[in-house]
C-alpha cells in the first residue's frame, strides 16, 4: 500500500509540473486599424454635445515583423463633448487562435486610454486569461481608428 501512495502521488506531481510547463505566458503588441461598420450615435434631449454611441466594428491588427489579424468587435460609449466612458467585447483572430476579451476605457482631450480583460480564446490561446491596454495613436487617416494594443495572455497548461 505504502508503494502505491508514493507511485500516485509522484505521478500527481509529475502531472502537475508537466502542466505548469506548457502552461504560458505571451505578450502581444500590435498595431490596430479599426473602421465602424453599424454604428448608432443618439444624441441626448436638452443635454447639449451629450451622445451615446453603440455598434459593430472590424479592425486590421498589423504586427512589427508583418503578421496580421483580425478584430471583430461591439463597442459603446457615453459621450459629452467628444470626452467620455466606453466599453465593449472583442475578438481578435490571428493565425495559431483567438482571443475575446472586454475592454473599458477613456477618452479625454482627444487621447482614448483603456484596459482589456481577456475571457477566453482558442488554438493556441485555448482558455485564455490576462490583461492588456488600448492606446490611441497619432492618425493621419480619415474614417478609421488607429490604436495601440498590448495583451498579455496567460494560458494554462492542457
Amino acid at each position: 500500500m505504502r508503494n502505491f501512495i508514493t507511485i500516485f502521488v509522484s505521478s500527481v506531481a509529475i502531472v502537475a509540473a508537466a502542466s505548469t510547463a506548457v502552461a504560458g505566458e505571451k505578450v502581444l503588441e500590435f498595431k490596430l486599424v479599426t473602421k465602424p461598420m453599424d454604428v448608432k450615435v443618439i444624441e441626448a434631449a436638452n443635454v447639449e454635445g451629450q451622445s451615446v454611441v453603440a455598434g459593430k466594428f472590424f479592425g486590421v491588427a498589423v504586427f512589427n515583423d508583418g503578421r496580421i489579424g483580425v478584430k471583430e468587435f461591439v463597442h459603446s460609449g457615453d459621450m459629452l463633448k467628444g470626452s467620455g466612458s466606453y466599453y465593449g467585447y472583442s475578438t481578435y483572430t490571428f493565425e495559431e487562435g483567438s482571443i475575446t476579451a472586454r475592454y473599458t476605457g477613456a477618452v479625454k482631450d482627444g487621447k482614448s486610454h483603456g484596459e482589456y480583460t481577456i475571457l477566453s480564446g482558442t488554438g493556441a490561446y485555448a482558455n485564455a486569461t490576462g490583461t492588456g491596454t488600448i492606446d490611441s495613436a497619432p492618425n493621419p487617416f480619415k474614417g478609421v481608428n488607429l490604436l495601440n494594443i498590448k495583451l498579455d495572455v496567460k494560458t494554462p497548461g492542457s
